[in-house]
């Protein structure tokens, strides 16, 4: 019970920094909203890209969500990075906080800035002409499944910064992990037109089965795939909660 108070405490200074300084939100909602407003119509015109008969803006938009969730999670390690050079970790670590609570705790707390960033897309989106399913609940399972799968990719990022002496070191790791992950996956196009090698890399490709349960939930209501998808997201937060936490102590050394 003491882990959990002490993550969902960690969630709750997250809250207070969003409350005082939502600039960085607005700032990073400014390029997922250049591709739902410019790339989405410009491709849907062109109709180069099969998407089962769904307009190519709203094929894109959940892709587009869930690229927006992992560019914030990933980037995520940068505040351990500068909580190290701060002192904050240290601090941190001698309070009676298990490591694992501390690595769960700053994970998820990049959970409600995914959040966050889905309340300014989505209507951006709607405005747009993105026909989404309105129904609550799936509604709430696609925002459920984002903030666990943002805790996955900002773990991988604390996992990244512990082996990063710089933040400058960290920024240009981030920038090479962030692009593959959201080309190789099927964010803006089907698995079956990929080639072969980037079909076999979607496969492993976490943010592949993000998209593809928001996609179901939002835009296409096909939810055969989900107890799939929910499970290879939560092996994947799992096992990146773990490395994080074994690696967690390179960071302040």
């Amino acid at each position: 019970m003491n882990a959990i108070s002490n993550i969902f405490a960690m969630m709750e200074l997250e809250l207070r920094r969003i409350r005082h300084d939502r600039t960085e939100l607005y700032t990073r909602a400014i390029q997922p909203a250049l591709w739902i407003v410019i790339f989405g119509p410009v491709m849907g015109a062109l109709k180069a890209i099969p998407t089962g008969g769904i307009p190519y803006t709203d094929y894109m938009t959940p892709g587009i969500i869930v690229q927006s969730m992992t560019f914030v999670s990933i980037f995520y390690g940068l505040t351990m990075v500068w909580e190290r050079e701060s002192g904050i970790l240290k601090k941190l670590l001698v309070t009676p906080m298990s490591r694992y609570a501390i690595v769960v705790g700053r994970s998820m707390s990049s959970g409600l800035r995914s959040i966050f960033q889905l309340f300014i897309i989505v209507p951006i989106a709607l405005v747009m002409g993105v026909r989404i399913i309105a129904n609550p609940f799936w509604l709430l399972c696609a925002v459920a499944l984002i903030f666990i799968a943002s805790g996955g990719f900002a773990a991988t990022s604390v996992l990244i910064a512990s082996f990063m002496k710089s933040r400058e070191r960290f920024m240009g790791i981030g920038q090479v992990i962030t692009m593959p992950l959201f080309f190789a996956s099927n964010a803006l196009y089907p698995v079956d037109i990929m080639p072969p090698v980037l079909r076999e890399l979607s496969a492993v490709n976490p943010m592949s089965y993000v998209v593809d349960a928001v996609r179901g939930l939002m835009i296409t209501g096909n939810l055969s795939q989900l107890p799939l998808d929910a499970a290879a997201i939560i092996l994947f937060d799992v096992a990146m909660f773990i490395l994080a936490s074994i690696s967690f102590k390179r960071i302040i050394e």
